[in-house]
């Protein structure tokens, strides 16, 4: 797993054809998405109410998060 800093403005690309932008960081994080509609877009509580939680974030929360 990539993890990065980013500003406001900047933005990433992943696969040529989808783009995670950082809106703004004051108070919540606000990211803008932009991808294919045939590319399916949830968020994380509510992706987890019907999937478990994927071995990368559990590995992730246990290294960075301490949760």
């Amino acid at each position: 797993m990539l993890s990065l800093g980013r500003n406001p403005g900047e933005y990433l690309v992943i696969n040529g054809n989808i783009v995670i932008q950082v809106v703004s960081v004051e108070g919540d994080l606000r990211l803008a998405i932009d991808a294919p509609k045939d590319i399916s877009i949830v968020r994380g509580e509510i992706y987890e109410k019907g999937h478990p939680i994927p071995q990368c974030l559990k590995k992730l929360r246990e290294r960075h998060l301490r949760w």
